[in-house]
């Protein structure tokens, strides 16, 4: 089982609880060529083929241009990616839960380089941020579709 990097000096772990089901959750979180349309944090998706571990999905997001390799997928409960953008390696684990007629989405993620080691505490409130926004967004989205 892939993990972030614990050693990382930046960490962030946010949860949260949606009123959907697994599978529309699941579906939005892996189709990733539509996340633009439901995420206005994220300017560009693009997969190339199928997501698969070994994968590679290019996107934008707060004006970084970032491709991810898809490290694991497990189908309904786990996805992890990662890779490095401007110096920066992240390492990106979302997991998912359903409880009754809601899901929990965990998401935790790991930055470490140069960039983190320059800016720790600037970047460390950018990636939670950034994911509280994603999570926000997500949740909204499923919500919508139920």
């Amino acid at each position: 089982m892939v993990t972030i990097d614990e050693t990382a000096p930046v960490i962030v772990r946010l949860s949260t609880t949606i009123a959907a089901t697994l599978a529309t959750v699941w579906a939005l979180h892996t189709d990733v060529e539509d996340w633009p349309a439901w995420n206005p944090d994220i300017t560009r998706a693009e997969l190339d083929g199928p997501l698969l571990p070994g994968s590679s999905f290019s996107w934008q997001t707060h004006g970084l241009d970032i491709t991810s390799t898809v490290l694991e997928l497990v189908p309904g409960e786990r996805s992890v990616w990662g890779g490095p953008t401007s110096g920066i390696d992240g390492i990106h684990v979302w997991t998912f839960e359903q409880s009754g007629d809601h899901v929990t989405v965990h998401t935790e993620e790991s930055w470490s380089g140069a960039p983190v080691d320059a800016a720790t505490e600037q970047l460390a409130k950018a990636l939670h941020d950034s994911l509280e926004s994603w999570l926000s967004h997500l949740k909204t989205r499923a919500e919508q579709t139920v």
